[in-house]
C-alpha cells in the first residue's frame, strides 16, 4: 500500500472496556497515527488508549462532532494526508480498513463511506429503529443532493485538507450528515464501501442504545439534511430575484 500518512481517528465517550479490545488488533502497517479523542469520559478511556501506545487527546466539551473536529485538529497537526474516522465500540471492524483507504489511495474516491446494511454486516447489528432513520435519511440525502446513498455510517475516509474544505461546522450528531451534505454540494466522489459491522463488544450505545439518544440524533441529522437544503433553496431564489 502507498505510503501515504494515515491517522485513525476515534472519538471515544466511556468506551474503557470497548478500547481495551480494539486497540490492539488496529493494523499498524497501515496506520500512521491513532488518535482517541476523549470526549469527557468518567471511566479511564484516556489511560487504556495511552497504555495502548495510541495518542490521545480531549475536549472539554462534548458533543460527537466536536469530537472528530478535535481529531481531525490534531491530524493535520501531525502531518496526516488521511483521515480516517472510526467508532471505538468495537463495531466497526479493522480488517475493513484497507478497503476502506485503497478507494482514496488509489484515487478512485473522494470520501469513502462504509455501509452497514450490506450482506456483511453482522445480524441485529443494527437496532430496527437505527436502520430506519438512516434509511430515511440516506434517501432525503439522495434526492436532495444527488448522493446515492443506503447508510450514514461514522466509519469514512477522506484527504484531510479535503475537509478542511468542507468547513464543518457541526459539532453534534449532524456532523457525519453535513460532511455527505457538503461533499455532495462540492461534487466530491462518494463511494461506500460494504464493511462487516458488528455488534458492539462492549457496552450499551449512546445513541441507539437508548429512546432518548435515538431520538436526538435522528433530530440532528434530519436537522442538518433539511437545513442545508433549505440554505441551498434560498441562495437559488435570491440569484433569482436579483436577475
Amino acid at each position: 500500500m502507498t505510503a501515504q500518512k494515515v491517522a485513525l481517528i476515534i472519538p471515544a465517550l466511556n468506551e474503557e472496556e470497548a478500547l481495551r479490545h480494539l486497540l490492539p488488533t488496529l493494523p499498524h502497517d497501515t496506520i500512521s497515527w491513532q488518535i482517541v479523542v476523549d470526549n469527557g469520559s468518567t471511566d479511564r478511556t484516556a489511560e487504556v488508549a495511552r497504555a495502548a501506545g495510541t495518542i490521545v487527546v480531549q475536549t472539554a466539551e462534548r458533543g460527537y462532532g466536536r469530537a472528530c473536529f478535535r481529531g481531525l485538529q490534531e491530524a493535520r497537526r501531525l502531518g496526516a494526508e488521511i483521515a480516517l474516522f472510526m467508532d471505538g465500540d468495537g463495531s466497526d471492524d479493522p480488517a475493513d480498513i484497507p478497503e476502506m483507504l485503497a478507494p482514496i489511495l488509489s484515487q478512485q474516491a473522494d470520501l469513502v463511506m462504509g455501509s452497514r446494511v450490506s450482506k456483511r454486516a453482522e445480524k441485529g447489528a443494527i437496532p430496527p429503529q437505527a436502520r430506519l432513520g438512516n434509511w430515511l435519511v440516506s434517501r432525503m440525502i439522495t434526492l436532495l443532493y444527488g448522493a446515492t446513498l443506503h447508510d450514514i455510517g461514522s466509519f469514512r475516509a477522506i484527504r484531510c485538507k479535503q475537509l478542511a474544505r468542507l468547513n464543518m461546522s457541526e459539532m453534534t450528531f449532524g456532523w457525519p450528515v453535513e460532511m455527505l451534505v457538503k461533499a455532495a454540494r462540492a461534487r466530491y466522489r462518494i463511494l461506500e464501501v460494504p464493511i462487516h459491522y458488528r455488534q458492539r463488544s462492549h457496552g450499551r450505545s449512546k445513541v441507539a442504545g437508548t429512546f432518548v439518544g435515538s431520538v436526538k440524533a435522528a433530530y440532528y441529522m434530519l436537522s442538518t439534511t433539511l437545513r442545508y437544503a433549505l440554505t441551498r433553496r434560498n441562495a437559488w431564489m435570491t440569484q433569482r430575484s436579483s436577475l
